[in-house]
């Protein structure tokens, strides 16, 4: 289906990211998988456990957070395979579960450089290659919070909702490209590195929880051409409990 597709995830180090990457190898895009994280070592042992050829892969440790950093990083994964068509953007963070007139500062400055920052800096990046080529995704993870906050997640929900306001005007602007961008909506996320109590403990503190596999199974569907008019929504994918 995603045959020889060049897909760029940027986070992949993280829980979300070694799903997303092995449902994308396993649908035929792994030929041109680029991955961006803060750990290169992490990246190419993802990269070895895929199987994904020395010659049709590249593991960069890039920090999202600088500008320059994300551009060069888009540049090196055109200049290496030619384009790009896919873009999975995971990276995330959390701060909250305190009152209003207990917010710190240093919260806010963090979940803006990990949720708001790193989207503006990879959607500015990747922007210009999507929509010149005809066929292109841009794919990033959501919560419920973005669109309705609760006392004890304002920062947090502050931050998701400006993150999703830029994807969702990237998807405005790739409108009649053959482009588009997406996100997928989620409470919390069942990963392997969330076993037994320290799932369970997850779902009680941020809800229903989605398994990773049913996230990458539906950005596969996103990027597929019967996603093709999908463009600019949140997908809900809340989970059982």
């Amino acid at each position: 289906m995603l045959k020889d597709k060049v897909v760029a995830i940027s986070g992949a180090a993280g829980g979300l990211g070694p799903a997303v990457a092995g449902a994308f190898h396993a649908a035929g895009a792994a030929l041109a998988l680029a991955l961006a994280g803060r750990d290169d070592q992490k990246l190419i042992r993802l990269l070895d456990s895929l199987g994904a050829p020395r010659e049709k892969r590249m593991a960069t440790a890039v920090d999202l957070t600088d500008q320059a950093a994300a551009l060069a990083w888009t540049d090196t994964v055109v200049r290496t395979f030619g384009r790009v068509d896919i873009v999975v953007h995971l990276v995330g963070g959390y701060r909250g579960g305190t009152a209003i007139a207990e917010i710190v500062a240093s919260d806010w400055d963090f979940l803006h450089a990990m949720l708001v920052r790193t989207t503006l800096n990879v959607v500015k990046a990747f922007a210009g290659p999507l929509s010149s080529g005809g066929w292109g995704r841009f794919l990033a993870v959501t919560s419920p919070r973005a669109l309705t906050p609760t006392g004890k997640n304002a920062l947090y929900a502050a931050a998701k909702s400006a993150s999703d306001a830029l994807v969702l005007a990237l998807a405005s602007e790739l409108a009649g490209s053959g482009a588009t961008a997406n996100l997928i909506m989620v409470d919390s996320i069942d990963t392997e590195a969330q076993p037994g109590a320290r799932g369970a403990a997850s779902k009680k503190a941020y809800g229903k929880s989605t398994p990773a596999a049913e996230i990458a199974a539906s950005m596969l569907f996103l990027c597929s051409d019967e996603a093709a008019t999908i463009n600019g929504v949140r997908l809900p994918l809340i989970g059982r409990g």
